[in-house]
């Protein structure tokens, strides 16, 4: 795009002059480049200063000597500050050279050309594409993206990361503390310290302090449906939930699909997950994740995100889901997959710290920041080994705390093994975390190990102690275990409550919830079993039982 092309500017006082080194310049390089003219020093210091707010590359100043009110030397050496890598090169009468090869030391020019310049086939051209090249192999072109500006530290620039990475929205991370760039880039935004985190779009559109709502309509991330009435809608988008998107719009179902943080639930967290079926060497769980969406919505399935569904009623035999904006939507069936969350540690701190150095999950965005530091993993099941054998990429030891004396109990044999082949991996069995310290940010742990308490340095926790369903928003109607998590099927029958409840002649079918035409699977639902294999496979399931249950 013509857009992305780097700049050179001409500048001289004589229009002349200025027309013919502009026409030999785009006639020579205009393919390539851009080309400004400006006829006076002042005026080219403030197109210089332009093009640096607007954070564009230049490669090349030519400037005439004699000019009034600044001097091309002057001009040239104020453009440093500006843009210190570009080409600066002098143009000079024949009086002037002396002054001209003074200027290459006190002013750092690189080139000065002697006026006039014809045939500059032989006289221009080749000096200029000599310097143009020395430019091009130094220049690293500026981030097109999105950049994110914030603190590190911050736990809403934590969860903004997060919501980009879950969306596999590719982005730059600036911190404003520790890098120069980030400043300068808030400044010429003019925004302040006060509006971060601030996220400027590959438009440059600028969203101060974003809520994921709002960052998501910058995202063109819908989250209002589209149609009022739907055959099946699937209330979260994890591997069971995207799993029923595909196979639903693949069989010619209305389907809408509803998330309300990120796609992938905990799966979509999965550094690598090794034993999927038909992946030998493993995939993300954003790998997957993206994979499935993308499949989805290519069949025809329709997302909303980041939507939360709050309240679930029957009318007239149809679902109506009321979302937290108040709309509501009207469907035929409801496949739920709202998964699970994991569940907090409950020492001094936690809630102080928690996305200042405190996670829950893998936090894949925050492992870099992990460089050549000592990290934490609370818990000993498959997401927590995967997540060890992820920042032990980046950090200097990583320390697993569990309760007993190992993993075998809770860990496949693969991450097990894993573990025990990587050096800076190290298990802490019989341990607990009792505290975690530090003012704006972690700064150390204490931790109980075998009867002892020890204060250690620790850049980072990451808690994955068991899980809990996310089903608070619908216990009230669709009957639950003791724990929370969804009855289904058969296990309906031998609850007290389901006979004064159930209005079918038949049983409900498998995935189905003691509410006809409202389905569970994956991780939410009682029984279900912790793979991603087997959350496809309900997701996938589900989708039979709609159609049974809307031909009756």
């Amino acid at each position: 795009m013509a857009s992305n092309k780097p700049f050179i500017l001409a500048v001289d006082d004589d229009p002349q002059v200025l027309a013919a080194i502009t026409r030999d310049l785009r006639q020579e390089f205009g393919k390539d480049y851009r080309i400004l003219r400006v006829g006076s020093g002042p005026e080219a210091l403030t197109t210089l200063q332009e093009l640096r707010v607007k954070e564009e590359s230049l490669a090349l100043i030519v400037a005439d000597q004699r000019m009034p009110d600044l001097e091309g030397v002057e001009l040239l050496t104020a453009s440093r500050d500006l843009f210190p890598d570009a080409k600066r090169v002098l143009l000079t009468a024949y009086a002037d050279t002396e002054a001209a090869i003074r200027a290459i030391n006190s002013a750092r020019l690189d080139h000065y050309l002697m006026k006039p310049w014809d045939p500059p086939e032989q006289l221009l051209f080749p000096t200029l594409h000599d310097l143009l090249n020395a430019w091009q192999a130094a220049h690293k072109p500026r981030y097109g993206g999105l950049r994110l500006i914030g603190f590190q530290w911050s736990p809403l620039s934590h969860e903004l990361k997060d919501f980009l990475s879950g969306y596999m929205v590719g982005y730059q991370w600036l911190d404003f503390e520790t890098q120069p760039e980030a400043q300068e880039l808030l400044k010429a935004s003019g925004y302040n310290s006060t509006d971060l985190p601030l996220v400027i779009c590959a438009d440059g559109t600028a969203v101060p302090n974003p809520t994921k709502a709002s960052l998501a309509q910058h995202l063109g991330i819908n989250s209002k449906a589209t149609q009022e009435m739907y055959d099946v809608v699937v209330v979260g988008a994890g591997p069971s939930g995207l799993a029923a998107a595909v196979y639903g719009a693949s069989e010619g179902l209305k389907t809408l699909i509803i998330e309300r943080q990120t796609p992938g639930g905990q799966a979509g967290t999965s550094s690598r997950i090794e034993n999927y079926l038909g992946f030998p060497t493993g995939l993300s769980g954003a790998e997957l994740t993206h994979r499935a969406w993308t499949q989805a919505v290519r069949l025809g399935a329709e997302f909303l995100a980041p939507q939360e569904v709050s309240q679930l009623c029957v009318q007239d035999g149809y679902k109506v889901l009321t979302l937290s904006d108040g709309s509501e939507i009207s469907t035929r069936a409801v496949v739920l997959t709202t998964g699970v969350s994991y569940r907090t540690l409950d020492v001094p701190g936690m809630d102080r710290l928690s996305g200042a150095g405190v996670y829950y999950g893998a936090a894949r965005t925050e492992a870099r920041s992990c460089d050549a530091q000592d990290v934490y993993i609370v818990g000993g099941g498959n997401s927590a080994g995967q997540a060890a054998m992820y920042l032990a990429t980046y950090a200097r030891r990583v320390f697993i705390v569990i309760r007993g004396a190992d993993l075998a109990a809770s860990m496949s044999a693969y991450l097990i093994e894993q573990i025990r082949s990587t050096p800076n991996i190290e298990l802490l069995p019989f341990s607990q975390v009792k505290e975690v310290c530090g003012q704006d940010h972690l700064e150390a742990v204490m931790v109980d190990i075998n009867g002892t308490v020890e204060k250690r340095p620790a850049r980072a926790l990451f808690v994955f102690i068991g899980a809990k369903p996310s089903t608070e928003w619908v216990n009230d109607q669709i009957f639950c275990d003791g724990k929370g998590f969804l009855l289904t099927g058969r296990d309906l029958l031998a609850d007290s409550r389901f006979a004064a409840t159930w209005k079918k002649q038949r049983e409900p079918f498998l995935l189905e919830t003691c509410v006809p035409g409202i389905f569970a699977a994956g991780d939410s639902r009682a029984g279900a079993m912790a793979r991603v294999a087997s959350a496809v496979g309900e997701g996938s399931m589900a989708i039979k039982f709609v159609h049974q249950y809307l031909d009756e």
